[in-house]
């Protein structure tokens, strides 16, 4: 490490809110071999992973935050999104579109943030959202690691939050692209990844 005098920090530091990224239908209803958006072996089981997460900020008065990548369905608002590996995906007038409300749990009293693009701030009232709640810290979990949680990863912290990531219930489009985003956001924040046990805990002593 090249910083000898990285500060050391709590996982939670000041307020904290969940943000889960894009944990839609689709994760739990499409087995297709082929899909729209690759992901890795596991990926089902590690958002599933994420319910222990919501339960647990819930418990500590944590709020709760739901990000849902939607997308018009005459593709007008994709850009340059389908210039890559991606095929087309997340219409509004799509099932598998909407959140996994029973998976997740999903509340009345959650908040729900729709995007059109990769990051939670770009184009959305996130960064209201936020400023409203007072959070310092946001703790992210969903998919992909390697596209929208580390994209709004950059964002946060680029806007100074203190930004951690449940390793457990994060995943990418391969176990390549997950493990290297991982240590790109590591590189950003010390501290950044982190275990659900971990989190857990922490959870409990922020209540």
């Amino acid at each position: 490490m090249a910083n000898a005098n990285t500060p050391k920090r709590d996982l939670i530091e000041g307020k904290a809110a969940l943000i889960v990224i894009d944990i839609q239908a689709s994760t739990f209803i499409d087995d297709s071999v082929v899909r729209s958006i690759d992901n890795m072996d596991g990926y089902k089981e590690r958002m599933s992973e994420a319910r222990k997460a919501i339960d647990g900020a819930r418990a500590a008065n944590i709020p709760v935050i739901f990000i849902q990548e939607i997308h018009r369905p005459d593709l007008i608002d994709f850009g340059r999104e389908l210039d890559g590996d991606e095929d087309v995906h997340c219409l509004e007038d799509d099932p598998k579109t909407a959140l996994a409300v029973k998976e997740m749990g999903i509340l009345p009293t959650d908040y729900v943030v729709p995007k059109r693009r990769y990051s939670a701030f770009f184009g959305t009232d996130l960064k209201i959202l936020l400023k409203g709640l007072k959070a310092d810290t946001l703790i992210l979990v969903g998919g992909l690691t390697d596209v929208c949680v580390h994209y709004t990863f950059v964002d946060a912290h680029q806007q100074d939050y203190f930004t951690r990531v449940i390793e457990d219930c994060v995943a990418g489009s391969s176990h390549e692209a997950h493990d290297a985003s991982l240590k790109a956001m590591e590189y950003l924040q010390t501290g950044a990844i982190r275990s659900l046990e971990d989190v857990l805990q922490a959870m409990k002593q922020a209540a």
